[in-house]
């Protein structure tokens, strides 16, 4: 006797899973916002420590908050007027000397594969060669495009500013709203989620950010001592691709290691000897050390984050990333958790 099983999908389901199709798309439509938004998230969870501890002195906490603003804007402002004229020097002559970068990599890898042929290496080796030239002049000029883009936005980051001070001034009162639309008996539960949420996320991107610091730094100092050209402006994308783990400190070495081999290649492999010791040593002793209070993701996890970013949004995408990962972590943990006691 056949039995007929029937699936049926009630009005209400239909209707729930067409509203959340329909909102994925809007944040889609306006992606460009939704990032903006996330930026300013992620530099109130930065800041909250700091404006905590101002208001602990019985300070107001816009007050607070204005206080943090000018001391971080006029470190940044000495700063930038020490670097930013080298930096802008610097960005703009591999610019312009894109062209001619292209010609001498292509020299280079040209003079090993005749080297290579003349003392009768395999072939392979060979068309490896070629492989390498090909994949760094695509993967250069794409990078040096997306730092160009990224040195501009200033209006942008005006608006992640401002958004930023509401956000820190007005926290409390966002946390309210935002529990209020939950029932009574969840509030609780959400107001100590999203407290777990800043905790780990600010965390961690103070511990980035130190690094950042630390391996732009030490990468400053090792291309200077070896004279290659634009050291400067070399370390300071080590120090901005530290904030994408795992992958970050690989694309970031591709530029100095393309710059160094216009020299001499062999000043190309000390170079790329140099960014592997870099590596090696933030991850045995700087990593455990100034990330023991965040704990981090499992490298699979942390993996497919920025493989999913990169493909939503490119190289910002992959910024937010972990962070976005990171949050997901915690409301899992915690479901889990809620679980097992129940």
């Amino acid at each position: 006797m056949k039995s007929n099983h029937q699936v049926t999908i009630s009005t209400g389901t239909f209707i729930k899973a067409a509203l959340i199709v329909l909102l994925m798309g809007f944040l889609w439509y306006i992606h460009e916002i939704v990032i903006i938004f996330f930026a300013s998230l992620l530099l109130a969870a930065l800041i909250e420590p700091f404006a905590d501890w101002f208001s602990k002195k019985n300070i107001p906490r816009a007050l607070s908050v204005l206080i943090v603003y000018v001391v971080l804007l006029t470190v940044v402002i000495l700063v930038f007027l020490g670097l930013t004229p080298i930096i802008t020097e610097q960005f703009a002559q591999v610019t312009s000397n894109a062209n001619s970068f292209s010609v001498e990599i292509e020299q280079t890898f040209a003079k090993l594969q005749t080297f290579s042929v003349q003392h009768g290496l395999s072939q392979d080796i060979s068309k490896t060669i070629q492989g390498i030239e090909g994949a760094i002049s695509q993967t250069s000029q794409s990078l040096f495009s997306t730092v160009k883009g990224f040195f501009g936005g200033l209006v942008t980051g005006l608006v992640i500013l401002v958004l930023t001070f509401y956000m820190v001034a007005e926290g409390e009162k966002m946390q309210r709203y935002f529990k209020s639309l939950a029932p009574v008996e969840y509030q609780p539960y959400l107001s100590e989620l999203m407290k777990k949420m800043q905790i780990k996320i600010g965390a961690w991107l103070r511990g980035q950010l130190f690094l950042g610091f630390v391996i732009g730094l030490v990468s400053y100092i090792g291309l200077s001592l070896l004279n290659v050209r634009y050291a400067l402006l070399l370390a300071v994308i080590a120090g901005l691709f530290e904030m994408v783990p795992y992958v970050g400190p690989i694309f970031s070495a591709i530029p100095a290691v393309m710059i160094a081999f216009t020299q001499s290649p062999t000043l190309g492999l000390i170079v790329l000897g140099l960014y592997v010791i870099i590596q090696q040593i933030e991850n045995h002793l700087l990593v455990p050390k100034v990330m023991q209070k965040a704990t981090g993701l499992n490298p699979i996890v942390s993996i497919i984050a920025l493989l999913i970013g990169v493909k939503l949004g490119g190289i910002p995408g992959a910024f937010f990333a972990i962070p976005v990962a990171m949050m997901l972590t915690v409301l899992v943990e915690d479901l889990f958790v809620q679980q097992n006691r129940l």
